[in-house]
């Protein structure tokens, strides 16, 4: 079974979603998820739509843009995909990982992307250790223990948690935490 994901960000029009919806009818998707989402928002279409694809079955996407929005989330996906052996094709791409060339292309794209990962954790230690040399690396300030006098002072006049948490600009997480301390 072939399963299809549309997706436009909050701002295109409706017709954009129509277009990949009707593209991928075409190309013999049963079902077709719709999503208007923004980049950093949830997708919980694309999350249902990776729960229905079983074995045997395929996610087709028109463009990989309407997909993944880092290459990272690209490999996260067809390795879900790949654990119940479902394929991913992307129209646009002409790209099937159920074929040699696809999985060459997607292999040839996740080792980049480790690459990539393995240089930025790299960069970021040496810039850590760097700051911590000069003493200019400590951590980040704690900033709900910041105002603990704050809270137990309201919380002795009589305010609830959500109240304060509101009030102090914590969360109530952070009050009872700070309230248990005391």
């Amino acid at each position: 079974m072939l399963v299809g994901y549309a997706r436009t960000n909050a701002t295109e029009r409706q017709s954009a979603l129509e277009v990949q919806t009707h593209e991928l009818k075409a190309h013999g998707c049963i079902e077709v998820f719709q999503e208007r989402a923004s980049s950093g928002s949830r997708r919980d279409q694309l999350e249902r739509c990776l729960q229905l694809v079983r074995k045997d079955d395929g996610l087709v996407v028109t463009e990989l843009s309407r997909l993944a929005r880092s290459i990272g989330e690209l490999v996260k996906i067809i390795g879900t995909l790949g654990e119940k052996g479902a394929t991913l094709k992307i129209l646009g791409m002409n790209l099937d990982t159920g074929t040699e060339r696809g999985r060459l292309l997607v292999d040839l794209v996740s080792s980049i992307a480790q690459f990539e990962r393995e240089i930025r954790l790299e960069r970021q230690r040496e810039g850590i250790g760097k700051a911590k040399d000069l003493g200019k690396y400590k951590g980040r300030a704690a900033t709900a223990r910041a105002k603990a006098s704050e809270v137990q002072k309201l919380r002795r006049s009589g305010k609830a948690a959500s109240e304060i948490a509101i009030q102090v600009g914590i969360s109530r997480a952070s009050v009872y935490r700070i309230l248990a301390e005391a």
